[in-house]
């Protein structure tokens, strides 16, 4: 960025009060939010229309029956509508029209009071799992509310309201103290706090300065920023996030699918079993027409699957929901389901063990060389680089105030690195395999067992090495390190205390690759691959242990993350194609948190398991008990439907 290239405007009162869009204020915890939810007013509305029905019994039954009705219809209405259009379009039968038609057929032999009973607690259940999806969807996409529409754009000197879509990359935005940032960028200008808790959960705000990256949806603090677009509106972090919200609202749990598959013929059985209680007895063992179709209403009531249908989305919701409060996406609860699974963490090395910025280590100049004068020269051939490596060569001299040289012709060499002429001399920088050239092949290669027992030296220590030559000549030697994540060892030790296995995958040498591992104490490393190579490795852990999860960041690493069980990628640093396969999002990339989200898989799959168990429990005693000994309907009511609230309030717990 160049100063000069942009001018900024001075801001009047006026500009400084226009009316922009800023970030909403954090809400408290509401306890009137429950009741904000249509399906628990409809809820709550048939209970009280049923205690009135019960209390004007009394003195007119006909106002009794009436306000009856209106009780079925508010409660119920939702429900019935639900269960015709599945028998309708999908002609299928679900458990909302088995519990209508228990309820109709209790009022239809004058038990009024036990089937408004029956639909209120129904009713009552459903709008506790809608409030807890209600409540996961707010918790993962609360961000959507704070998708920025506008932006203030810098142009000739002067501030323009724009829609976001309108913006381009080098656009220049100003954003006011409170407002929403409107795109991905770096600070031009200006010093802030920022809160990124929407995108990386994290809960104090970040200092942001110029050159700082920031990201749309996160909130200013209490300075103007100037900022220059980076990345187009389609393409920020923030609709990305957005993308894998809409995904994880479509995507269902096996476990999930399987119930609704058993639901479908279950219900069949139910009615087929009920039709028979209700014509079967009176011809077989003479029992009256009203008790075999009490007996038979009852059975109707026990024997629906509603507890069990309930067992498994709200505690799945719940894991998700909380997940997304610490900053990680999942893009269904299926992967929810599959990391709870977990018997390998497999990490790509480079930005996600290690930070993914080499550092200068070692700059060693040969015999006859200003050691000073090699680095300035290196790092100004460096400088028209993108590569990582080339990057830490130039910051290491920038750290050294070296001044730069102007250079000439320079060129990157396939495969092997770059050169350039300085001074009319040209300088090359790149692999050290030359060394490893007979020497005919480079004649002027100098001291060549010092330099290989030097490069053996630093190998071994798991840097990467570079050569410098002054034509054909090396002049000296350049050794690489990337940093191992202050959290990479504690990560590590966190998982393996779950039992879990931790691999490494990597490109690098099996030297760098083997002081990585030594630091942060993973079980399996797998060094020298390619992109296939990790797909092949990944394909082997899973045949040899189960289910694996797979964390990454870069391009390369999206066919293993496609391949794990679980693929799992870094939100802040993380390349867009490893976003876009990941099924899980660290937005903070703190890894630490993978055994922690583990833990909670693991243990919304128990309550999920506590829940089919109890809920099958239920059911089978009360249906039992119809039979041996006979249970009065609102006995029935109460067990049947008590049971589906418990099971939702026991996976409820994990949003604690």
């Amino acid at each position: 960025m160049q100063a000069t290239s942009k001018r900024l405007p001075v801001r009047t009162a006026a500009q400084r009060g226009a009316n922009q869009p800023r970030a909403p204020k954090p809400r408290r915890f509401d306890p009137k939010a429950m009741l904000s939810n249509s399906e628990m007013q409809a809820a709550l509305g048939s209970g009280l229309l049923m205690l009135i029905a019960w209390a004007a019994g009394s003195w007119s039954e006909l106002l009794s029956i009436v306000l009856y009705v209106a009780s079925y219809a508010i409660g119920g209405w939702s429900k019935a509508k639900e269960g015709v259009e599945t028998l309708v379009k999908e002609r299928d039968l679900d458990v909302n029209l088995l519990m209508i038609a228990a309820a109709l057929g209790a009022a239809s032999i004058g038990y009024w009071n036990e089937g408004a009973m029956l639909i209120f607690i129904f009713a009552l259940s459903g709008a506790l799992e809608s409030y807890t999806m209600e409540r996961s969807k707010k918790d993962i996409s609360s961000l959507l509310a704070l998708k920025p529409a506008m932006a203030i754009r810098i142009e000739q000197g002067t501030m323009n309201e724009v829609a976001i879509d309108q913006l381009s990359v080098g656009d220049l935005l100003l954003v006011r103290p409170g407002e929403l940032i409107p795109a991905d960028g770096t600070v031009y200008q200006g010093t802030s706090s920022v809160d990124q808790a929407s995108i990386t959960g994290e809960s104090l705000p970040v200092e942001k300065s110029t050159g700082s990256e920031v990201f749309a949806g996160t909130v200013n603090g209490e300075g103007p920023l100037y900022i220059e677009v980076t990345t187009a509106a389609e393409h920020s972090l923030f609709s990305k996030i957005i993308r894998m919200v809409e995904e994880a609202e479509t995507k269902v749990p096996d476990s999930q699918r399987l119930i609704k598959r058993v639901e479908a013929v279950y219900a069949r059985v139910v009615v087929g079993a009920t039709l028979a209680l209700i014509l079967l007895p009176p011809l077989l063992l003479d029992w009256s027409w009203s008790a075999t179709f009490y007996k038979a209403m009852v059975f109707l009531v026990v024997a629906s699957p509603c507890a069990l249908v309930s067992s498994i989305m709200p505690a799945m919701l719940s894991a998700i929901s909380k997940s997304a409060r610490k900053g990680i996406l999942f893009k269904g609860g299926v992967h929810l389901e599959n990391m709870a699974r977990t018997s390998v963490v497999a990490f790509d090395k480079t930005g996600t063990l290690t930070e993914g910025t080499p550092q200068v280590t070692d700059f060693i100049a040969g015999e006859g060389y200003d050691r000073d004068e090699l680095l300035a020269v290196s790092a100004s051939i460096e400088k028209l680089s993108r590569h990582p490596l080339a990057e830490a060569v130039v910051r290491k001299a920038e750290e050294e105030g070296l001044l730069l040289r102007s250079v000439q012709e320079s060129q990157a060499v396939t495969g092997w690195g770059i050169e350039g002429y300085v001074d009319g001399q040209l300088w090359r920088i790149g692999k050290s395999t030359l060394l490893d050239q007979p020497a005919a092949a480079s004649p002027e290669m100098e001291d060549r067992e010092y330099w290989l027992s030097l490069r053996e030296q630093l190998e071994a220590e798991g840097k990467t090495v570079s050569l410098l030559l002054d034509g054909e000549r090396v002049a000296g030697m350049i050794a690489l390190q990337d940093t191992v994540r202050s959290q990479a060892e504690t990560a590590v030790h966190k998982l393996q205390k779950l039992g879990i296995k931790v691999a490494m995958l990597t490109g690098d040498r099996a030297a760098t690759a083997n002081v990585i591992a030594d630091a942060t104490g993973v079980d399996l490393v797998f060094a020298n691959l390619l992109p296939e190579d990790k797909v092949r490795h990944i394909k082997a852990l899973r045949e040899q242990y189960g289910h694996v999860v797979m964390v990454g960041d870069g391009v390369n690493d999206a066919p293993a993350l496609a391949t794990a069980t679980v693929g799992m990628g870094m939100g802040m640093k993380g390349s867009g194609a490893a976003l876009e396969i990941a099924d899980v999002v660290l937005m903070n990339d703190n890894i630490e948190e993978i055994a922690s989200t583990i833990s909670l898989a693991r243990r919304s799959q128990r309550i999920v398991k506590q829940n089919m168990i109890f809920a099958v429990t239920v059911i089978g005693v009360l249906m039992i008990s119809n039979f041996v000994q006979g249970i009065a309907l609102p006995l029935g009511v109460i067990g049947h439907e008590g049971s589906t609230i418990l099971v939702i309030l026991n996976g409820l717990r994990l949003l604690r």
